[in-house]
């Protein structure tokens, strides 16, 4: 057996076993790393650690910490209250301006994983605070992101257009662009559905009193009371777990009047954070982990505990599965499937099975990585296939990036480490990988459908 398939079924066991049993798969990644790497691939210990995406972790580390001090000292409620006040209140806006928010961050050239880091805390707390549910809130963000993602500005767009003209392919910036907006807008579209979002239609929050009323359309016809969380949590409020919304009352801590010395410096540490990341393209996890090192300088005492508060499981979640992906890369599975895909006699069928390789491994692995590498498998296709190039290049790019939301790429990771406090890690955990399965399964069946299909 060759070390493709090595990998392919190491991969395959270690995800069943993850999800049948209670232990974390970043665990497992590394156990099925050590032993493929050593033993199928002849790699040393140093090689296989070698694979660890440290930029991940640093991310998930310097976000974490950055945003549990801005928890701590309230900046996150202050910015979640100006938020509403901006949107009139409206409850059923608050997903989709996240959504168009990270959307415009990435087409006008963010990274993906830095805008769902500076967007993602906050949505949630959104979720927490407002009972919205956290899992339409973070994969509203990762949608967003995806949705602006391959404008031709953007990082995901300037790759796939390059590799195009680099094979000889016509330009297609803006069918690429334009199918991955749509695409994930109607994933949201369906999120918001299912998950709860019509029964928030109506309903309006009174930023300074916390009082949350039935506007027209609502409901309840009337004003909520303003009751103490604990009672909401346990009371009539909506379930985290569910995604549905109560019928008339949603309640949050009453915030405290004015804003505090720690607010501005944090929300000053906000600003900057995103200026240097975003505007000179440094990497957002040195940028966050330094801003919160600056911050608990400055209150030593009062931020002394916050470090225990970064997402550790989840930083070992993605470590060992990113350690894991770049065993698969090495064993050469992606492309072994795709080589095998393109030379089937069937170019639809070979299309489909390519969008499939890129959204498993995309799942797993880096999609800004996987596009340079998917693009030019499936030339032979669209050269003896009669597929249309542009068209062809999109589904590929779209299925390899809908999978973001998985918790152990970047995007998804970055929601589970930031989760709302109203919701265990693991039932947040078991509720985005439940989704990106759904994701995995369906998502590239329905893009190939979509677009190669009327088109081939």
């Amino acid at each position: 057996m060759g070390p493709e398939w090595v990998a392919i079924l190491a991969l395959i066991a270690l995800f069943v076993v993850g999800t049948v049993l209670p232990i974390n798969m970043g665990a497992l990644a590394y156990v099925a790393a050590w032993l493929v790497g050593m033993y199928s691939l002849n790699l040393d210990e140093k090689e296989i650690l070698a694979g660890i995406s440290a930029d991940l972790v640093l991310t998930l580390i310097g976000v974490t910490y950055l945003f549990a001090i801005a928890r701590q000292n309230g900046t996150v409620d202050l910015i979640v209250r100006s938020s509403v006040k901006a949107v009139g209140g409206r409850v059923a806006l608050i997903p989709w301006v996240m959504f168009a928010v990270t959307a415009v961050i990435t087409a006008i050239g963010a990274a993906s994983p830095a805008a769902c880091a500076i967007i993602g805390p906050i949505a949630l707390g959104f979720a927490g605070r407002y009972r919205i549910s956290a899992l339409m809130m973070g994969m509203f963000v990762v949608h967003g992101a995806q949705a602006g993602g391959f404008s031709p500005i953007s990082i995901y767009g300037t790759i796939t257009n390059s590799v195009m003209e680099e094979n000889g392919l016509p330009s297609s910036e803006l069918v690429i662009f334009f199918s991955s907006l749509l695409v994930n807008l109607v994933l949201a579209a369906i999120l918001f559905v299912v998950l709860g979002g019509r029964k928030l239609i109506g309903l309006r929050i009174d930023p300074e009193t916390e009082e949350v009323a039935d506007g027209p359309g609502g409901a309840g016809g009337g004003t909520s009371t303003h009751r103490d969380r604990t009672d909401a949590l346990s009371g009539t409020g909506a379930s985290p777990t569910t995604g549905t919304a109560p019928t008339a009352t949603l309640v949050a801590e009453r915030p405290e009047a004015g804003v505090r010395r720690d607010q501005v410096l944090t929300l000053l540490a906000f600003a900057l954070v995103a200026a240097v990341a975003l505007g000179y393209d440094k990497n957002i996890g040195f940028v966050s982990i330094t801003a919160a090192v600056l911050l608990s300088m400055l209150s030593p005492l009062e931020y002394k505990d916050t470090v225990k508060q970064i997402a550790w499981p989840t930083v070992l979640l993605v470590a060992g599965v990113s350690t894991y992906a770049t065993i698969l890369t090495t064993a050469g599975s992606p492309e072994f499937v795709g080589n095998w895909a393109a030379g089937l006699g069937a170019a639809a069928i070979g299309a489909l099975i390519l969008c499939y390789v890129g959204g498993v491994v995309s799942a797993f692995a880096s999609s800004t990585a996987l596009l340079p590498v998917i693009i030019p498998i499936a030339i032979p296709l669209i050269a003896e296939g009669g597929i249309h190039a542009g068209v062809f290049v999109a589904a590929l790019a779209v299925s390899s990036t809908i999978v973001d939301v998985s918790p152990f790429s970047t995007n998804g990771a970055l929601m589970l480490a930031n989760r709302p406090e109203t919701i265990t890690e693991q039932t947040y955990y078991k509720q985005i990988l439940t989704y990106s399965v759904i994701v995995v399964l369906a998502g590239p069946l329905l893009v190939w459908a979509t677009l190669v299909l009327p088109n081939w």
